[in-house]
């Protein structure tokens, strides 16, 4: 039986050429994404700033409610995509109207452990719910077939417009716009199994047939119907949660519970960004747990 590890992990992305968090304090934060640099809310950035002026291409400025709102003020033209990469996945950055730029870059070292669980299993199958954009759909690619699942057409076809971007459209990719939680029970009743589900899902957000989903009435059942596309011979389930009044061992203990009788172990704690530079602070960013098999 997999066993909980009850000290927590943190998982920090370093950047890399084309992203970069340059520096953070009193509620904001400064990054640099390929030749741009922005300006986001932060509340978790509690310090001063490093840097005595910040110089970038815009800001989001948030809105007064707390859950959401604002918008961006750009100093100067801005295009509405330009295109990044990480590793051997390119993908457009652009500014969009939930204050983030299209992708989550602390997800990168996710992706990372996310390659290192597979490799060595040929063809590896994964399963990515709350896909989004599909970064994390083509870096699994590598490994094996990936089912990507979202509830926004729009962000499916920026994936496949990702993938062609990369040159890997000859990947084995299902691209599926759907309610996460209903396929995962589709899939459940189908007997499919996986090597990796990836698990990210938003506070808040509506299928495209207008199912409501909150956090934290929905994700005992996904995971529960998660386990049962796993088995003794898959490798990970890796789950995420931003912006929530929850800790990381409480999702711990869920996947405790919900993946009963796999081997193996499950790990909890915080996803972080190093700032550039010398000092290099951290930034917390998310809390995760995660079930590895090996």
């Amino acid at each position: 039986m997999a066993e909980l590890i009850t000290q927590p992990v943190v998982m920090t992305g370093e950047g890399w050429a084309d992203y970069r968090l340059l520096d953070s304090g009193n509620g904001r934060k400064l990054e640099q994404y390929g030749e741009r640099r922005f300006i986001r809310p932060e509340a978790q950035a509690m310090w001063s700033p490093r840097l005595s002026e910040w110089d970038a291409s815009g800001e989001f400025v948030p809105g007064s409610d707390e859950d959401g709102g604002g918008r961006w003020h750009h100093a100067e033209r801005v295009p509405s995509g330009w295109p990044i990469g990480w590793r051997d996945v390119r993908f457009v950055a652009q500014c969009t109207p939930f204050r983030h730029l299209g992708f989550f870059p602390d997800m990168a070292p996710v992706w990372d452990w996310m390659r290192e669980q597979l490799a060595g299993k040929p063809n590896a199958t994964s399963l990515n719910l709350f896909g989004y954009t599909g970064v994390g759909s083509l870096a699994l690619s590598e490994c094996g077939p990936v089912t990507h699942v979202d509830a926004s057409k729009k962000s499916v076809n920026q994936g496949k417009d990702n993938a062609a971007l990369s040159k890997m459209e000859d990947r084995t990719i299902r691209w599926i716009v759907d309610d996460a939680a209903k396929f995962t029970a589709r899939e459940v009743r189908r007997e499919k199994r996986y090597d990796g589900i990836i698990l990210d899902p938003p506070k808040f957000g509506r299928g495209p047939g207008g199912e409501v989903w909150r956090i934290e009435a929905g994700l005992p059942d996904l995971v529960g119907d998660c386990r049962a596309l796993l088995d003794e011979d898959s490798k990970f389930l890796f789950l995420t949660a931003y912006a929530v009044r929850m800790s990381s061992l409480a999702l711990g203990g869920l996947l405790a519970e919900k993946l009963k009788g796999l081997p193996g172990k499950i790990e909890h704690g915080e996803l972080a960004v190093r700032e550039y530079g010398d000092d290099g602070r951290l930034l917390p960013t998310a809390i995760f747990a995660r079930w590895s098999n090996g």
